[in-house]
């Protein structure tokens, strides 16, 4: 891995750095003067994480740095981002993999990769969509009946309590597919995944709201609502957009469907979202693209959709008044288009609820400032960041004076809601914000990171570009630590660029994308760290939290533990010795145990035709304790955490001999943890 930002030539140019028993020649390794030995250095490294006094480097050191032509920036990145065996990252990292499908976890600021977490595909190593009540989780994202078993996940959020990540649970959308799921960071484990029935694909979700009270999500590409056939020359009369609330019930851990609505818009395309919070705690933010209702159809002579839906120089950024939504809901304004209720669009606009703002075009980025004051839009095709105020928005709501689009949609003012516009480069995108008054803004073009200030309350130098750093290659979105929340944290900045060209060894046509950390360090210079490849699919946005504020558990409350109920499972064997088998006609019921080194019970014959409903519990309460219980042939594979039941349901219909067995190593006996399933032929 690369670490620091400059190219192996421009490395190799430099005179190599030695410290051992001399001085620093240039600029000290944290930031601090010229002249100070290594010893100091180091001890002053925080990163270390030892009280007592850091050794000098030596010889050793001196000519490992000399053969490898480090410089004093490569050394300092590597004390800045290192993490002594054994200790934990500050920081984590949740970020999305596009269609990789699942959710990465890195440790920050080491960088490495804790954990995949399976979310829309099936994945081995978790058990995840093998049997058991994965795969039933599965199963609610299917598609009419259909299988659906990829996604394309772009937007993690975190869940939130009054504007700060509170670290229970995790939501990540599939733009492929129009569904979100709902991972419970007690086990890391996906436990619901719901379809939005009203659309196919979307892209502005997921963001939630301050306290979680709702998951939003809206279509990118509209159809008819609900995606029913229309001929593409209706699309203006029978295509729509949808701005979707899923309700949260934190108590359930899970998504109401019931209880959750969506608003019917002109069919623009939605692009990403924010929640407001503290003075615009109530109201959302969506911007869009393609206001031109442009149509495909290069074949009839129509031109392609990248020249169509850029004609116009600006779009229509979307303002919503969720909390008079609830109240339309709640008084039955509302009609139900596959069982889902909706406001339409013209009860939207007559009732204060969805307003339309100019942007300039292409946005992407729209995002909330901590204080929840202002709304930052970054434009693709505009070299600026917009910043529209929250008060000027209602003041202009207040005063009435607007014209409507085609549809009905009041369109707000532009002069009257920006506050201010800043030039930062070529193809801004999406926005993050420190402790210190700052935004970072990502630059796709000019692949780079923007920093500029805030103004008031902020900073009293506001709306100025402060500093670009450059970053390989194309950056698409980027992560602050708590960064979209209250109270941003600073000091480090991820951004997930989608090139990665020459940045490592070429492993075939199909390279890896590139996800980079920097530092923003208060009163430094931007700079990049580290570069971490990420092999598994396209990280498209992350957001990165505390660890103190994870509260997992290390093994399941009780022995018996179901996590898709969260409660012990009627079904579950506590101990040994209660192992047992029943067969009622065609269905034979099994209840059994995985302990170290023993699956009970180990021997089970059936007839083929039977129906098998096999419950098993890992009774260990040893942390890290985990047993796999593999059934060859029959394409079962679970992974049973210390304390956890699960069953799972099947038809012996293949006649043969087939050893089970548990796939973690866990004890020196491990490849004796097995038994036989028989299944007799008729």
């Amino acid at each position: 891995m690369s670490r620091g930002g400059s190219t192996t030539a421009e490395r190799q140019n430099r005179p190599p750095f030695s410290i051992g028993q001399r001085k620093v020649s240039r600029r000290g390794l944290l930031g601090g003067a010229a002249g100070l030995s290594a010893g100091t250095l180091l001890a002053s490294c925080s990163l270390f994480q030892r009280k007592e006094q850091a050794p000098q480097l030596g010889a050793s050191a001196d000519e490992i740095i000399k053969q490898r032509q480090l410089t004093p920036e490569d050394v300092t990145a590597a004390l800045m981002t290192y993490v002594r065996c054994g200790k934990y990252d500050e920081y984590l990292m949740f970020s999305s993999t596009g269609h990789g499908v699942q959710v990465l976890v890195h440790g920050l600021p080491s960088m490495r990769l804790l954990k995949v977490i399976a979310v829309f595909a099936p994945e081995p190593w978790q058990g995840y969509g093998y049997g058991g009540y994965t795969s039933e989780v599965l199963e609610g994202g299917y598609f009419h009946g259909k299988p659906i078993l990829w996604g394309d996940t772009h937007h993690p959020a975190l869940s939130e309590t009054n504007g700060e990540y509170d670290g229970e649970f995790l939501f990540i959308n599939d733009k492929a597919n129009g569904r979100i799921a709902v991972i419970d960071l007690r086990d890391f484990e996906t436990k619901q995944i719901v379809k939005n029935p009203l659309l196919v694909n979307e892209h502005g979700g997921c963001f939630v709201t301050p306290n979680t009270e709702y998951v939003l999500e809206a279509d990118q590409y509209s159809v008819p609502l609900g995606g029913v056939y229309a001929p593409i020359t209706q699309y203006k009369e029978k295509c729509r957009g949808v701005l979707t609330f899923w309700k949260f019930d934190r108590q359930k851990g899970r998504i109401v469907p019931e209880q959750s609505f969506a608003i019917e818009t002109p069919p623009y395309w939605h692009d990403l979202a924010d929640a407001g919070k503290g003075p615009s705690h109530g109201w959302a933010f969506w911007n869009s693209i393609n206001t031109e209702l442009a149509i495909p159809g290069i074949a009839e002579g129509r031109p392609a959709l990248e020249i169509a839906t850029t004609q116009r120089d600006m779009n229509y950024l979307h303002v919503v008044n969720w909390k008079k939504a609830e109240e339309l809901v709640a008084a039955g304004k509302y009609e139900e288009i596959n069982g889902f209720k909706v406001i339409r669009m013209d009860v939207a606009a007559k009732e204060g609820v969805l307003f339309l703002i100019p942007e300039p075009k292409s946005p992407h980025g729209v995002d909330v400032t901590p204080g929840g004051d202002y709304i930052v839009v970054a434009g693709k095709l505009d070299p600026h960041v917009t910043v529209y105020s929250f008060a000027k928005i209602q003041q202009a709501i207040q005063a009435g004076q607007w014209d409507t689009d085609e549809y009905g949609i009041p369109i707000l003012p532009f002069e009257q809601c920006v506050e201010a516009q800043v030039e930062l480069g070529l193809g801004p995108l999406h926005t993050q914000f420190d402790d210190q008054g700052y935004a970072y803004t990502s630059l796709f073009l000019d692949s780079a990171v923007a920093k500029w200030s805030l103004g008031k309350p902020y900073r009293d130098d506001g709306w100025k570009l402060v500093e670009k750093l450059p970053v390989q290659y194309n950056i698409g979105h980027l992560a602050a630590v708590e960064g979209d929340t209250i109270k941003p944290v600073g000091r480090f900045l991820v951004v997930h660029n989608k090139w990665s060209v020459d940045r490592y060894a070429s492993l075939g046509p199909l390279l890896p994308q590139n996800a980079q950390l920097v530092s923003i360090a208060p009163n430094q210079p931007m700079r990049v760290l580290y570069d971490c490849p990420i092999g598994i699919g396209e990280p498209h946005y992350a957001q990165i939290i505390k660890r103190e504020r994870i509260k997992s558990w290390d093994i399941y409350p009780e022995v018996g533990w179901n996590p898709h109920t969260h409660s012990v499972d009627p079904n579950a064997v506590l101990k040994v010795g209660e192992e047992r088998i029943e067969r009622r006609g065609k269905t034979v019921e099994i209840w059994g145990v995985l302990l170290r080194s023993q699956i009970r019970p180990d021997l089970i014959e059936v007839e083929q035709g039977d129906e098998v409903i096999w419950h098993l519990t890992n009774i260990e309460r040893a942390k890290d304790a985990t047993h796999g219980f593999a059934l060859g042939g029959y394409n079962i594979n679970l992974s049973l955490e210390p304390g956890e039941m699960q069953t799972i349901r099947f038809k012996a219909d293949i006649p043969g001999t087939f050893p089970f067995y548990c796939t973690e190593f866990c004890s020196a006996l491990h490849l004796e943890m097995m038994g036989y399933f028989l299944v007799k032929p008729t």
